[in-house]
């Protein structure tokens, strides 16, 4: 026996998932670049209004962002804390954000000139807590006006038009262009590896080995995607030269390198693979357990060139005496900032699990710390005992190696 609905209910049920569905809403970014007040002029404009109850930014205590004006309410309750409380309709947030970062005394990690601008895009949108009604979908755009002269801006973000890029984060609600950001006159190598589109950029006349540093990744790349099962669509890699800082800095979709870093160190690491597993993992530590990230960064800097061909066994025995020698008066590995001496105790402590993992997993399939670190990148952020309770599960009982005072 069929049962039929009256067709006014029918209809109703029909319209029902027009109701309950997610609605989009524009979130659109335009960043002009101001070389002569060392400033960023950041419009942020909010298709439907009504659809966010408020955005609540962390604008820190240095002073960078200033002159805000709002279509709605602005308002600074507390220290260091902005509230937006966009109004009906079309809305629009503008306000004015400082370039120049010293990470040490004349040393720069984020820096303007009148030629071009390199720096993280975290600090030109800081972050929010997003107040949202339910069953809102942010689609986030960022679109660049460059001054005069300028060539072209780069992100790790995909193009979708001249100077306009798609900004989307599933992990998170409130889109907003993070990663490395390199604007003005520029030299830009492209390829593909794998599944990612690669850019190496720099300003022109800053000394940055683009072909040295593609072809290296070339090298490189098949032993990182062996170990990492993850292949960004993107990777934007971007340098400069003195006064930056002198140093390399990871994001989830790019990273910095200073024009003069070498890509092999005299100490047989490579401060540009180091990053690269950054990028690639995302593991970080919480409990006092920063090593865990920055051994297996170091660790994987030298053991991916040794699987490459790049090291000889002779060479990486040598490597492991230096190691020895200038982790000797580390007593434990516990900290929140991992310094040099502690990562390379801890990368010795690594290369010894390997081994001890390799030995006992011999009836399992030669199973070894890639297994380890795969198990890491599942979780958020990673604790020592995070770290202890993965391998023993993947070596089937307790490791001798990690009953350790380093770790206590």
């Amino acid at each position: 026996m069929s049962l039929r609905l009256p067709l006014f209910s029918s209809l109703l049920l029909l319209s029902l998932p027009a109701f309950a569905a997610t609605q989009k809403v524009d979130l659109d970014y335009l960043v002009r670049f101001l070389p002569e007040s060392n400033q960023a002029e950041v419009s942020i404009t909010l298709e439907k209004g009504e659809r966010v109850r408020s955005f609540d930014f962390n604008l820190g205590q240095d002073g960078r962002y200033s002159d805000f004006q709002a279509d709605g309410q602005w308002s600074e309750q507390a220290p260091g804390r902005g509230i937006w409380q966009p109004a009906e309709g079309k809305s629009v947030l503008t306000y004015r954000v400082k370039i120049d970062k010293e990470r040490q005394p004349g040393r720069y990690d984020a820096r303007m000139t009148p030629d071009w601008a390199l720096l993280r895009g975290d600090n030109l949108v800081p972050a929010a807590v997003l107040d949202q009604r339910d069953k809102t979908d942010l689609v986030a755009r960022l679109q660049f006006e460059l001054p005069k002269g300028w060539k072209s801006v780069e992100t790790g973000w995909p193009r979708i038009g001249k100077n306009r890029f798609r900004i989307d984060n599933p992990q998170r609600k409130f889109d907003r262009p993070t990663g490395w950001i390199l604007a003005g006159k520029l030299g830009t190598r492209r390829t593909r590896l794998g599944d990612t589109e690669v850019a190496i950029s720099a300003p022109v006349g800053e000394g940055m080995r683009r072909m040295d540093i593609m072809t290296f990744l070339t090298f490189v790349w098949p032993q990182m995607q062996q170990v990492f099962p993850r292949d960004p669509d993107k990777l934007l890699i971007v340098g400069a030269g003195d006064p930056m800082w002198r140093g390399g800095l990871s994001a989830a979709n790019s990273y910095y390198m200073h024009a003069d870093r070498p890509l092999v160190s005299e100490n047989g690491t490579s401060s540009l693979v180091h990053e690269l597993v950054h990028v690639f993992g995302r593991i970080y530590g919480r409990d006092r357990s920063d090593w865990i990230a920055e051994g297996l960064a170091e660790y994987y800097a030298i053991e991916l060139m040794r699987r490459a061909g790049g090291i000889s066994e002779d060479r990486y025995q040598k490597i492991r005496e230096q190691l020895i020698r200038w982790s000797k008066p580390v007593s434990s590995l516990r900290t929140d900032n991992a310094s040099g001496p502690v990562t390379a105790r801890a990368v010795l402590l690594l290369q010894e699990l390997d081994r001890e993992i390799r030995q006992k997993t011999k009836d399992k399939g030669n199973l070894s710390l890639d297994d380890v670190t795969r198990g890491l990148m599942r979780l958020d952020r990673v604790s020592t005992k995070d770290f202890i309770d993965i391998t023993e599960n993947v070596i089937g009982g307790p490791s001798k190696t990690l009953d350790t005072r380093l770790l206590r």
